[in-house]
């Protein structure tokens, strides 16, 4: 069992690392992926851009410093070369995982409400599970991308820089795919996005109308 886990993990990490530098390619080609016709994508990168920019940032000027001190300290040219060398893969990467979270919006079309994280995170709600769309920011507890809600365990929180925006209530506990599987059956999931009312507005499109006592639509 302990080896299955492993290669599990290791599959896990592979995959993930190789979505990674291929999001990287595209991005820098400009060659985002496609999104079926009348589909809308919604982006949730602004809350964490300020951050991945600091640390890239931070890493850039971390790589020459870093080269300066080895030259006067390490006498083999070899470990020098192999730290710049992974001070480089760094910038790399945290230029990789900003062009995933880019080139993986969230999409509303005619499918569901397709919810991402990069490239670890796809889930597909159709609009026939869907009861309700509502916007309204939320902290969470921790900066964990997937978490469930502390005080009720049915309320899946798929979140970015530890908050939420958007709450789709579901008509029926659903299972949804998760990076580690299954999740539990949830009747509640939370996400972010950076224009959470030009979001709700679109989804609303594809839901039913709700009939009012008489048979007709609420507010006529």
């Amino acid at each position: 069992m302990a080896q299955i886990d492993v290669v599990r993990l290791a599959r896990r990490a592979v995959v993930y690392e190789w979505g990674m530098w291929r999001s990287l390619a595209r991005w820098v080609l400009r060659r985002p992926y496609p999104v079926a016709p009348g589909a809308e994508t919604f982006r949730y990168v602004g809350v964490v851009q300020p951050i991945l920019g600091v640390f890239i940032a931070l890493s850039v000027i971390e790589i020459p410093v870093l080269d300066l001190i080895l030259r006067h300290t390490v006498g083999w040219p070899t470990v020098r070369h192999a730290f710049i060398g992974l001070g480089v893969w760094g910038v790399l990467w945290m230029f990789g995982l900003f062009a995933s979270l880019r080139l993986h919006p969230h999409v509303v079309g005619d499918a569901g409400l397709r919810i991402r994280n990069g490239i670890s995170i796809d889930v597909l709600i159709p609009w026939s599970a869907v009861a309700r769309v509502e916007a309204r920011y939320r902290s969470l507890p921790s900066s964990r991308a997937v978490q469930y809600d502390p005080d009720d365990p049915t309320v899946l929180n798929l979140g970015v820089g530890s908050q939420t925006a958007v709450d789709v209530v579901l008509r029926e506990p659903l299972s949804v795919r998760l990076p580690k599987g299954p999740s539990e059956p949830v009747r509640e999931i939370r996400l972010y996005a950076d224009d959470p009312k030009a979001l709700v507005t679109r989804a609303r499109r594809h839901l039913p109308v709700t009939e009012a006592p008489g048979g007709r639509p609420p507010g006529s």
